[in-house]
């Protein structure tokens, strides 16, 4: 439980894989016991594998996964339900930008996190999709993310692609990496400091 510290954030809620919307019933009891304890939850929206709605699920049954299930819009009741969840939306539902800019706009207790975009799309599509969320002033509500699974190597190119990004400042690029996690997950001042000092001994 959250009051012992044996959980700190729930992720990462699949719905779309199983067919069904997050404001479905069935997940109510979870969210209503993360906001009461104060846990940060995760929830995918947007792609998934290539060709997912084709590719056979749980115990070779047909796919449940459909597109329509990645809009963000599908949290508004959610989120109205319960104004106090800090909630994530993993691949900031891409390729709904503008749904998910609205649902930004309109509940300051939404995050998203950029993990798997990030390295698994063209540069180019990934970079215009990013600038229209920075665009739209939600430079401090992006998360870094990989999303690696089995592929170590793509966190360096995750890296890289925000290093590299012409159109992030260093403070923006520095929010994404670090400083907006930190405030969503509300880090502590002593781990804040010993997250910098390990940072320090990695760059010597």
């Amino acid at each position: 439980m959250r009051t012992s510290g044996a959980i700190s954030v729930f992720a990462e809620i699949t719905a779309q894989y199983r067919g069904l919307s997050l404001d479905d019933s069935r997940y109510e009891p979870y969210f209503a016991l993360a906001e009461e304890l104060d846990i940060p939850v995760g929830v995918h929206l947007g792609e998934g594998p290539p060709g997912g709605a084709h590719l056979l699920g749980d115990s070779g049954s047909p796919s449940k996964y459909r597109v329509r299930l990645g809009s963000p819009l599908q949290l508004e009741d959610v989120l109205i339900k319960h104004p106090r969840l800090r909630i994530y939306v993993m691949h900031y539902a891409s390729p709904f930008v503008d749904e998910m800019i609205a649902m930004l706009y309109s509940h300051p207790q939404l995050y998203v996190d950029i993990a798997q975009n990030d390295w698994g799309f063209p540069r180019a599509h990934f970079y215009s999709q990013l600038k229209r969320l920075i665009d739209a002033g939600f430079e401090e509500r992006i998360l870094f993310g990989s999303d690696q699974m089995i592929w170590p190597k793509t966190i360096e190119v995750a890296i890289r692609t925000i290093e590299r990004a012409p159109f992030l400042s260093a403070k923006q690029k520095r929010d994404i990496f670090y400083n907006n996690a930190s405030r969503f997950l509300r880090i502590s001042d002593e781990q804040k400091a010993q997250d910098h000092r390990d940072q320090a001994s990695d760059t010597r």
